[in-house]
């Protein structure tokens, strides 16, 4: 596993040990950063169920300004932290041990608004369209605001929730890949 490309290109990085997380392979990485990007002026994320980090390293590597790593394992978050170390972005990250839930509280509070979020939440665990709402109903994601959702190829994404437009779904074998903009009527937001 390493950053695919950008300023960081090449780099390791480091995989949580045992069989709790499943890194985004570099090929679905590839393609997915391929339909968003490929590259960033500036803006903040949000790695959700961040794993290892890999998502929300690869955004900052091709651009993003900031990044806001969050998981609740122990190991997982140690292991953030090390692959942040390792690309020398810890003036550009932030990493916090929490659950989703409880996490997307604290973001409330701080009112912070994301350009782009990234979820991977466990497969067996899916509550991609629960999250999906809440961003949209509290605010979270930014106007043209873009959140990338990986899940089993099994699970199916509504075309909308609230003003949240699915504007991609690819698949890769047992992975897809649902990438929504927010695309309400104020904002019209679209894929860059």
């Amino acid at each position: 596993m390493r950053v695919v490309s950008g300023t960081c290109k090449g780099r390791v990085l480091k995989a949580v040990p045992g069989n709790s997380t499943r890194p985004t392979t570099d090929k679905v990485k590839e393609a997915m950063f391929n339909i968003i990007g490929p590259y960033f002026n500036g803006g903040t994320g949000l790695d959700l169920f961040a794993g290892s980090g890999g998502l929300g390293l690869e955004a900052l590597s091709r651009g993003l300004d900031q990044m806001i790593f969050v998981d609740r394992d122990g190991k997982a978050i140690q292991t953030i932290h090390e692959n942040i170390k390792t690309c020398g972005l810890e003036e550009r990250a932030e990493v916090y041990r929490n659950e989703a839930a409880r996490a997307l509280k604290a973001i409330k509070k701080r009112e912070l608004r994301f350009n782009y979020i990234f979820l991977d939440p466990p497969y067996k665990q899916q509550q991609l369209l629960k999250l999906l709402e809440t961003f949209e109903q509290e605010n979270i994601i930014s106007e043209h605001g873009t959140i990338v959702c990986e899940h089993s190829h099994d699970v199916q994404l509504p075309d909308k929730v609230g003003s949240l437009v699915k504007k991609k779904h690819e698949q890769y074998g047992v992975i897809a890949i649902s990438i929504f903009t927010n695309d309400s009527a104020e904002y019209g937001g679209e894929i860059n």
